[in-house]
């Protein structure tokens, strides 16, 4: 009996202590069950994990979906952490420009569409000559400039930083294209919301990114980025020109 009595005591005292704190709102929102990933870090310190963990990657490939008055925008970017990027963007109608910086150079090849929209000064037999060809970007070339800000992972990560006080834990999902777990996390900026997958085993990288702008500083509309291939090699050649 007494063993009884005592475990009524135990749970009647649980069960006050917990309105309490419902109460006093000391129960906060992002606050998931003691068995979830990251059950004892708060929204803002598991987005800080993860933009540490994916900072500190040595490599990584980036998938970016946004769009531009040229249309839908595609890029598919592997870098690695002393600069050295490939990329590959699609610009709706406009074309499709590939990027490569390797030892600081930068080069780029185009479509007849892309290098139409950039040398509208030079003439049509010019025009034709260098498409298809790797060349050096010309001074002011908007499609090289946004390729090779693509190359640093900083584009993106940079704006969600100062917003990971907005954040508040989710589900575990499972991120497309990924059989791995991740924790979605969820929060604001002054442009509207934004989501992040994170990984939920090993290293806490940044999974899936969605963005109420493209990270770039002049682009307004939203733009989803997802990550993978954390810490894998990849090799840059120079193209030959």
């Amino acid at each position: 009996m007494r063993l009884l009595a005592r475990a009524s005591a135990a749970t009647l005292s649980a069960a006050t202590a917990l309105a309490l704190a419902s109460a006093c709102g000391m129960l906060p929102e992002d606050a998931p069950d003691a068995t979830a990933p990251y059950a004892r870090l708060t929204g803002p310190e598991v987005v800080n994990k993860a933009l540490a963990a994916t900072r500190a990657a040595k490599s990584v490939r980036m998938a970016v979906e946004t769009t531009s008055p040229e249309g839908p925008v595609e890029a598919f970017v592997a870098t690695d952490i002393r600069g050295a990027c490939t990329v590959t963007l699609s610009l709706g109608a406009t074309g499709t420009m590939e990027l490569v910086r390797t030892g600081g150079t930068v080069r780029t090849r185009s479509d007849i569409r892309t290098t139409t929209a950039d040398t509208a000064t030079k003439t049509a037999t010019d025009t034709a000559d260098r498409a298809g060809r790797w060349t050096k970007p010309a001074p002011g070339d908007r499609h090289a400039e946004l390729a090779e800000r693509y190359c640093d992972r900083e584009t993106f990560l940079g704006p969600l930083a100062p917003q990971s006080g907005t954040a508040r834990k989710g589900r575990t999902t499972t991120t497309s294209g990924s059989d791995a777990p991740a924790l979605t996390v969820t929060g604001k900026t002054a442009e509207g919301k934004w989501a992040a997958d994170i990984a939920t085993t090993g290293k806490p990288f940044l999974l899936k990114l969605r963005l109420p702008h493209d990270g770039t500083g002049g682009g307004t509309a939203p733009a989803t980025v997802e990550f993978s291939a954390f810490d894998q090699p990849f090799t840059v050649n120079a193209p030959k020109t």
